[in-house]
């Protein structure tokens, strides 16, 4: 991958694409400093996915209710990876209404426009879609990730054709890495990836290491080609911030 795909990467994650987004909604913002929280103006008949927990506010002319995508299937592998069975499925039925989505800890709130490529996210990255996205999960390529890896064996992929909204606890943190380059991860650092990044776990090494290092028995590898974010703050289970995992 070249060094201009990396930062075009980083830039389609961090700032708001005005065009892609205008064709979903009529305006968005993004809030907040220690905690974001982003606002979305839809149209009449314009619809968006939501987060389990992450409806914050509404506007009059916001219906929402809960919708399984993709069947059942594809609903017993997101409740294993985190995210729960339902998502909130938001429909507005009048021009200008409003609705607020929050990952609710603190962090960075960011787009990502799947026409640069599916990626796949951790527990608690994924906030919002607008769009025909498809929201399904993907299976850590070795059994050693499901057992010990921080990102668990379920990830979420998201593809399709629209923008997702995504949460880092903390901040963003951009690596690139070019064919067969591998990066170790602390657990609970990983926030999402591009789909084409390879996903399996490496042991630290040694007694002292594992009892008292405070990093656990194993570290995430990830191995190019492809993008990897990074969170300053490691996510604990159930999605909170915190010091350790």
């Amino acid at each position: 991958m070249s060094e201009q795909d990396g930062n075009n990467a980083l830039e389609s994650l961090i700032r708001l694409d005005a065009d892609a987004l205008a064709e979903y909604c009529s305006e968005v913002s993004v809030e907040g400093v220690i905690a974001q929280s982003a606002s979305f103006k839809l149209n009449k008949g314009q619809s968006m996915w939501a987060s389990r927990g992450a409806l914050m506010t509404y506007s009059e002319g916001i219906d929402w209710k809960l919708e399984i995508p993709g069947g059942a299937e594809k609903a017993i592998g997101r409740a294993l990876s985190g995210e729960g069975v339902s998502l909130t499925r938001v429909r507005s039925t009048a021009d200008g209404s409003t609705v607020v989505l929050s990952a609710n800890q603190p962090g960075k709130l960011a787009t990502w426009d799947l026409s640069r490529g599916a990626i796949l996210c951790t527990r608690g990255a994924f906030v919002g879609a607008l769009g025909e996205v498809e929201i399904g999960v993907t299976v850590a390529r070795r059994a050693g990730a499901a057992l010990f890896g921080g990102a668990g064996l379920f990830l979420q992929r998201l593809s399709g054709r629209g923008v997702v909204l995504v949460h880092g606890a903390g901040d963003f943190i951009h690596h690139d890495l070019g064919p067969g380059e591998k990066l170790l991860v602390s657990t609970g650092n990983l926030a999402l990836f591009s789909a084409d990044v390879g996903y399996d776990i490496r042991g630290v090494g040694g007694c002292l290491k594992m009892l008292f290092g405070g990093e656990g028995m194993f570290m995430t590898e990830l191995t190019g080609p492809g993008w990897v974010m990074l969170q300053s703050l490691k996510k604990l289970p159930g999605g909170r911030s915190g010091k350790g995992a």
